[in-house]
């Protein structure tokens, strides 16, 4: 008898972001973005996402080729600087997009998942001193209830914000990312705003929201692998998974002050002062975990592996070891406790079309199955998943990749705009379908 526990309502779905699909950059009120504005030298190929996948003026061809793969659901991302072009200005064309976007999705019975902010801080905001300023809590706070009052009459989903870990990491300490600043002597200061953001951001959508909200934040996440089953070499991963102190980028840094409440120190250089934690822990109904890699093969964990001469990698480089789907979704519940959403997974692959006019990419159906196979296998654990987010609907701007990596169920031609949809999708509308009965 097959064991799978997956609910009815499990949501099934894929997840974009605003700024690596939409386009239309200058469009319609549209003010830039700090990725608008991005150096040619800093992107791959010396691309922008001005274009991107041109979603803007493609979204209710989209939303027909979700509700065709049978979606559920689907995660998406609000451009600041559409709905604000400036400080208190709401730009009504920008805003209506987003509620034509959702009124589409009803119609197809896609149930949309909304994130306020997924790394497109507008040019404003950033001149106003961004994330190093505390004046960004305030200015978000009034954003959140823009939208919120907006699209909260057919929206219960909600998301604070995306991988706080990763555009403050990759933007202000290492200077990969937009704004592209070096800046490790403002890391408490960053951490600080920002979650102080995420909990003001909270509330007001609590207080404003029209539907009953269900409220959480995406972090990115991974875990270590234990060498062995054996009791001891699993304590061990999940110590270095969830305890340790690994800084910024580890599970622990952003988890532990906004689902628990209790400050972290790392290396001397954040301290959480105890009343921050008033407004930085606020109650959360899901925790959202984007899980693409292990940490044993990560520059910045303890005890680092080298990759064994063939091992499988996706087109950036990245280890693929299915494993870590388990491992992480175990070792975040046995710590944290919440109901958790699975808001990104997926692999870049060098997708092209073939003389069939067809993508034909079994490496990724492989990684649906492999991935899809060690979620089900915690949740017949009794971890409660509510849903799966495929990174991404479509082929996009992949930040300071460029093009290059096509992580997409749908093939993009970025010169023509046109969609292909890929056999990998195909398979996944088939999981879909049987409610992942034959994983």
């Amino acid at each position: 008898m097959d064991k799978t526990i997956f609910p009815k309502d499990f949501l099934w779905g894929a997840a974009s972001s605003a700024a690596q699909i939409e386009g239309a950059w200058n469009e319609d009120g549209r003010s830039p973005s700090i990725w608008d504005i991005a150096p040619k030298k800093k992107i791959r190929n010396g691309e922008d996402c001005h274009i991107a996948s041109d979603h803007y003026h493609h979204f209710r061809e989209d939303v027909k080729m979700m509700k065709e793969l049978g979606l559920k659901s689907y995660r998406f991302s609000i451009s600041w600087s559409r709905v604000m072009p400036e400080e208190g200005k709401v730009n009504e064309k920008g805003i209506s997009f987003y509620s034509d976007l959702v009124d589409e999705l009803i119609k197809a019975d896609i149930e949309p998942l909304v994130t306020i902010y997924h790394w497109d801080m507008p040019l404003w905001v950033y001149e106003k001193g961004g994330w190093m300023s505390e004046k960004i809590i305030p200015l978000f706070k009034e954003y959140t209830k823009i939208v919120v009052d907006r699209l909260s009459d057919r929206v219960s989903w909600w998301m604070t914000i995306n991988e706080p870990a990763c555009f403050i990491m990759n933007g202000y300490m290492q200077g990969e990312h937009a704004p592209f600043k070096r800046n490790y002597l403002a890391l408490s200061k960053l951490t600080r705003n920002c979650m102080l953001a995420h909990g003001e951001a909270l509330k007001a959508i609590r207080k404003y929201a029209k539907k009953t909200p269900k409220v959480g934040i995406a972090f990115s996440s991974g875990a270590f692998i234990p060498k062995t089953e054996d009791p001891d070499e699993i304590e061990k991963a999940r110590r270095m998974s969830v305890e340790s102190d690994n800084g910024l980028m580890s599970n622990r840094w952003w988890m532990d002050p906004i689902i628990l409440g209790k400050p972290v120190k790392a290396y001397g250089i954040y301290a959480s002062h105890e009343k921050d934690m008033i407004e930085i822990c606020q109650p959360l109904d899901f925790m959202g975990l984007n899980i693409y890699t292990s940490f044993n093969y990560s520059s910045w964990g303890k005890g680092s592996q080298v990759p064994s001469p063939g091992i499988a990698k996706n087109s950036l480089g990245w280890v693929i070891d299915e494993r870590v789907m388990y491992w992480n979704l175990r070792f975040i519940y046995e710590r944290y406790g919440l109901p958790i959403m699975i808001t990104e997974n997926g692999v870049s692959l060098n997708d092209s079309v073939s003389l069939d006019d067809k993508v034909h990419d079994p490496q990724r159906t492989d990684f649906i199955y492999r991935y899809l196979g060690q979620l089900k296998k915690a949740m017949n654990e009794g971890i409660p998943v509510i849903g799966y987010q495929h990174w991404s609907i479509m082929d996009n701007f992949e930040w300071a990749e460029g093009y290059d990596p096509r992580f997409g169920l749908v093939y993009v031609d970025f010169d023509s705009g046109r969609r292909i949809i890929k056999d990998s999708a195909w398979e996944y509308k088939k999981i879909i379908e049987t409610n992942g009965a034959g994983l």
